[in-house]
């Protein structure tokens, strides 16, 4: 639990903080102890034996605040005990809690349709702050009352560390099979648009489909990249390899078709970075990841270190361990499909701790900012296109003020030409805003 601890007060106070002042902050409730720093972190009783791991280490609704900020653990106060200064609120079990996903594997029982830990349960969204990544707030109260023993700590720069922009290939195309172009001809007996697209798309080739967005994606993507430079902006396209019975993982994805072919080498030439996108069935089974990583990087010609589930479908925190295995070293499944915001408390990436085995890993878990369904789906949060925009504005300055990352996620067929949604506006709306949050600072 050292290593834990220590990487938890460093995460609290940014990597732009010395780690020789980590030094001077003590996690214990040993008043002999509280000479030998300049702070105290008092812990609660969330890692004691018979609370960690039971529903008793899960914090009670209402939340106590420090400083009108919401805390998990421990109690408001703070004091000075000769001249350590000790925080009585503590803010490395709650950020323990949130980082390590221990509420999902404590409430195993409490999941949606697809086994998945509901946003809606989870208790960033039940105690009011989804929108808020508490543990950076947490980290200016640790760094405010160092000040105040006389140690020189900074604040991290209010500016957007990195921004990636995320698309997964859930479906390449709408009418280059068979069955999606003579849906397309039925359907066009209504609507004559849609026959003269299957029509197009299916005799004419993969560029002419409507769900062939990924030019009209890259050229935003790239513009934006040019901008900020590409040291502070990845865009990154996940690939599935594999299609298991499930309706989930249908269509079938076949990356030796040649439609997949065209678009794999189109990756290439704009110099976009490949990801894996898990199948459902190895969200279900994640054992199968190792043949779905071969399987990819077969088809690249080339490693794979990133990896988002389909459907979001990381079932159990302990799940993640089969990604270590399979040398993945970068996770940006961390959003809640039924609501955008900041699922692991941060806006930082951070290095995943197994919950189970109280285990610090080399794992980058990165949050999902917003994913354009969760903003429209009727199940979801089922938004308007002015609500959305001014949503997700409020994060990605929320994410600016706490020098953290940006990851959108935008699928190819939600910025259709033709269909009648906000989200290829929005898309571009989005990215200009991030510019504009950026060329601020200049």
């Amino acid at each position: 639990m050292n290593e834990i601890i220590q990487y938890i007060i460093q995460f609290l106070l940014g990597d732009h903080v010395p780690k020789e002042v980590s030094k001077k902050i003590g996690y214990t409730s040993d008043e002999k102890e509280y000479s030998k720093y300049k702070l105290v972190i008092k812990p609660s009783d969330f890692f004691d034996d018979g609370v960690y791991g039971t529903e008793a280490g899960i914090p009670t609704l209402p939340l106590k605040q420090c400083e009108g900020v919401p805390i998990l653990f421990g109690e408001g106060k703070t004091e000075t005990v000769e001249k350590t200064q000790v925080v009585h609120a503590d803010i490395v079990a709650g950020t323990y809690f949130l980082i390590s996903r221990y509420e999902e594997m404590v409430k195993r029982t409490i999941r949606d349709a697809h086994k998945r830990f509901p946003g809606t349960e989870s208790l960033p969204y039940k105690a009011g702050f989804i929108d808020r990544p508490i543990i950076e707030e947490w980290g200016e109260l640790l760094r405010s009352k160092l000040r105040e023993t006389g140690v020189k700590v900074s604040e991290p720069p209010q500016e957007i560390r990195k921004v990636y922009l995320t698309h997964d290939v859930d479906q390449i195309a709408h009418f280059r099979n068979i069955r999606g172009m003579l849906g397309g001809m039925l359907r066009g007996l209504r609507h004559p648009s849609e026959a003269k697209h299957s029509y197009k798309s299916f005799f004419g080739g993969l560029i002419f489909d409507p769900w062939y967005t990924f030019p009209y994606l890259f050229k935003l993507d790239n513009e934006l990249k040019n901008a900020l430079g590409s040291e502070k902006c990845e865009i990154i396209t996940f690939f599935r390899s594999f299609s298991g019975k499930r309706k989930e993982d249908k269509p079938i994805a076949n990356l030796t078709h040649p439609d997949y072919q065209q678009l794999i080498n189109y990756v290439k030439r704009k110099k976009v970075t490949f990801g894996l996108h898990i199948s459902y069935e190895a969200g279900c089974n994640p054992e199968l990841i190792t043949d779905e990583k071969k399987r990819l990087e077969k088809a690249i010609k080339s490693t794979v270190n990133y990896n988002r589930n389909h459907f979001l479908n990381n079932r159990e925190p302990e799940d993640f361990e089969y990604l270590i295995k399979n040398d993945i070293t970068d996770d940006f499944s961390m959003g809640y499909a039924d609501i955008a915001g900041f699922r692991l408390g941060t806006c930082r990436a951070v290095r995943w701790i197994n919950p189970a085995k109280k285990e610090l890993t080399n794992l980058h878990l990165h949050h999902l900012t917003v994913m354009d369904v969760t903003l429209s789906e009727k199940r979801y949060m089922y938004m308007n296109a002015h609500d959305a925009f001014q949503y997700c504005e409020s994060l990605l300055q929320t994410v600016k003020k706490f020098n953290g990352e940006i990851s959108l996620l935008w699928h190819n067929n939600s910025v259709e030409k033709s269909v009648k949604t906000y989200h290829r506006q929005l898309y571009k709306n989005l990215l200009n805003h991030i510019n504009q949050l950026e060329s601020h600072d200049e």
